[in-house]
């Protein structure tokens, strides 16, 4: 269900509209989401290092990524099959509200991260 792996800079994990099959939780380097503008192409929004959650999108319907994510320094993580950790959450209640609570939070820090960039955009 889960394996570890070493990236390279500049490695892109995936692309916006992409299929959200798989997630990673960074255990060394970094690793930076991103989103497509209209006038400048991919923009910077957020960078993850280590013990962070990359890939939130396998969660909801209909498992698109909605970001997209480079790798920008030498990263090592722990890539997990979403798929079936999303049938292994359908099959055992208890565990698939142990995983809702990781991404409520994990959500809850990007919601966070976003106010404070946007908030600092202002001034």
């Amino acid at each position: 269900m889960s394996t570890v792996k070493t990236y390279e800079s500049g490695h892109r994990l995936f692309d916006e509209g992409g299929i959200a099959d798989r997630c990673w939780v960074v255990l060394s380097g970094c690793v930076m989401i991103d989103s497509m503008t209209p006038s400048s192409g991919r923009a910077a929004l957020q960078s993850l290092g280590r013990g962070e959650l990359v890939g939130w999108s396998w969660v909801v319907p209909p498992h698109r990524w909605h970001f997209g994510a480079t790798v920008v320094t030498p990263t090592r993580a722990l890539v997990v099959d979403a798929v079936r950790l999303r049938e292994l959450a359908d099959a055992d209640p208890e565990f698939g509200y142990r995983i809702a609570l990781i991404m409520v939070r994990t959500l809850a820090d990007r919601l966070q991260t976003t106010r404070i960039r946007l908030l600092d955009l202002q001034n």
